[in-house]
């Protein structure tokens, strides 16, 4: 698999939701990339919250 870019939206997302970040880190590669991939159809903020909270219970 191939490295990824992690978007700038997703890592403040992150950073701002310990527990969707704690719980990203403990994902498999191929996970990461599919929420990476995912965020490409986020186009606000707002969104992008939901988003990353959405991996609490997605994952």
């Amino acid at each position: 698999m191939e490295r990824f870019e992690m978007p700038v939206g997703l890592s403040m997302a992150l950073a701002m939701n310990p527990e969707a970040m704690q719980k990203f880190a403990g994902l498999p590669e191929t996970k990461k990339w599919e929420i990476v991939s995912g965020t490409h159809a986020v186009e606000s903020r707002e969104q992008m919250k939901k988003y990353v909270e959405n991996i609490i219970t997605a994952y």
